[in-house]
């Protein structure tokens, strides 16, 4: 266990301490008990964020993209060296594994050093013109004041991956980290500070949702919205930034489909998705929910996956012997016990858990629902939590229909040693992301995007970079207009 800090704003460079602020407690997901107090900004605050992140940009946009990679580069190399305190911090506020969270905090690590290299990309383009004497060019350029808001079931990877992406192209950024995980968003931003990063470029804001979106989204100041969360919320942000005309990147909800061929082993594949679907308890926007097996292997899956979910071991996240820690906070147990409620109203067989376990803290047991019908509340609305349901299909056509049956294409997954399989599906599932025989859906370098009312845009990759820039066409003429004017076309 580690002693938990005193949280703060960050604006303008300066820390924020709560004295004259509204404040909301922080808790620890594994007891229950408050752990901290965290400031929340005002309008004054918010006014100020958006003054700073004006003057900010203006200095960071013109720093050389060498310079900025070198900062970004120290950032990262401080988030290793002070890896075990974040992680801490991850550990204390979600509850997830201890090593779970060293492996977040090395993944943020990661993203501001591909980044702090791609930034340095940002290439154009010199078109050949129609005319001797004239030099045409597309030219990249920062996009603008960012504003963005990241949740909390990723607290290190999501603010990592925005921040991150959006100093690499120039751009400064005023964003919301979620409230239940504040300290893990302030170590970041101290490891910026402490690697040179200039006062204003990043401003840290806490508090009202409403108030501090409003603020934001309707100032003429904030060029661009990067969001992650629900469906819901991100099209209320979007509305709002539409109407400044506000570059928006969207990452929304998903309940990814699973289709495990009958060329697959049965028992392998349980194996390998047990990890995959309880990992961070199952609060993973690309978490793999709904297993679509070939009928002449589903019971076998379903017996085996059921079995390694009653043997996880639940937890607290600093017991090295724990597989599974906490739900995030208590309305994620009463939103688990509502969707096991409607599967046994429906006579749908409870595999694997089904409750909630331990004296204190949010803790409920992996689930696993088997034999579900597509009525139930766990096949239409993503459980964002520790449960996996399944039910066979028989033909590939239905496999594709069960896939792509809801409006939601963040991520997918393919089981088969079929390529044959593996390429059609590849084609056929309507979706962002589909990954064939693995888990893995995205990397600091690979574009992470959801179809349909999975989001808008991308994150990740050089297209990550690019959601942050604006393109500049230009045009010259070699020497000012002696003779014969240029014709338009």
């Amino acid at each position: 266990m580690i002693d938990y800090p005193p949280l703060a704003l960050f604006i303008g460079g300066r820390w924020r301490a709560a004295e004259g602020r509204d404040i909301v407690p922080v808790r620890n997901p594994a007891t229950g008990e408050v752990i901290g107090e965290l400031p929340c900004a005002g309008p004054g605050d918010l006014d100020e964020a958006l003054t700073s992140a004006a003057c900010g940009h203006e200095q960071w946009r013109q720093m050389p993209a060498i310079d900025r990679g070198r900062i970004l580069q120290q950032a990262a190399a401080l988030i290793i060296e002070r890896r075990e305190r974040i992680a801490g911090l991850i550990t204390l506020e979600l509850g997830k594994p201890i090593a779970e969270a060293r492996a977040e905090v090395e993944t943020a690590a990661g993203l501001f050093a591909w980044n702090a290299e791609e930034g340095r990309r940002a290439y154009g383009r010199v078109i050949p013109a129609r005319q001797r004497g004239v030099q045409q060019i597309a030219i990249r350029e920062p996009l603008g004041p960012i504003a963005a808001f990241a949740p909390w079931n990723a607290p290190a990877i999501t603010p990592a991956r925005k921040i991150s992406s959006a100093l690499a192209a120039g751009c400064s950024v005023i964003i919301k980290p979620a409230e239940e995980t504040p300290a893990t968003a302030l170590a970041i931003a101290a490891a910026l500070e402490d690697a040179g990063l200039p006062a204003g470029v990043l401003n840290v804001v806490f508090g009202n949702p409403g108030l501090v979106s409003q603020a934001l989204l309707q100032s003429p100041v904030i060029r661009g919205l990067t969001f992650t969360g629900s469906t819901e919320v991100g099209k209320q942000l979007g509305a709002l930034a539409v109407q400044t005309l506000k570059r928006m990147t969207l990452e929304l909800g998903g309940h990814a489909p699973v289709l495990i061929f009958d060329d697959a082993d049965p028992e392998a594949a349980a194996v390998s998705a047990v990890t995959a679907k309880f990992r961070n308890a199952g609060q993973v926007c690309t978490s793999p929910t709904r297993f679509f097996v070939h009928e002449s292997i589903h019971d076998r899956f379903a017996a085996k996956l059921a079995e390694l979910a009653e043997a996880i071991v639940v937890g607290d996240g600093f017991d090295a012997a724990t597989g599974m820690g906490p739900l995030a906070h208590e309305r994620r147990v009463e939103s688990m016990e509502r969707f096991v409620a409607d599967a046994r109203t429906r006579q749908i067989r409870v595999a694997a858990g089904g409750r909630s376990c331990g004296n204190r803290g949010y803790f409920y047991r992996p689930t696993v629902l088997s034999h579900v019908d597509q009525e139930c509340l766990a096949s239409n609305v993503e459980p964002f939590g520790p449960l996996a349901a399944t039910a066979p299909f028989r033909t590939m056509d239905e496999a594709v229909h069960l896939a792509n049956r809801l409006p939601f294409g963040l991520a997918s997954y393919v089981m088969t040693n079929d390529m044959r399989n593996a390429a059609a599906m590849s084609e056929a599932i309507q979706s962002g992301n589909v990954i064939v025989n693995h888990w893995q859906a995205s990397l600091p370098e690979t574009p992470f995007g959801g179809h349909k009312d999975s989001g808008i845009g991308c994150e990740g990759g050089i297209e990550g970079l690019q959601e942050f820039q604006t393109l500049k066409y230009v045009s010259q003429l070699a020497s000012a207009l002696t003779g014969q004017a240029l014709q338009p076309a």
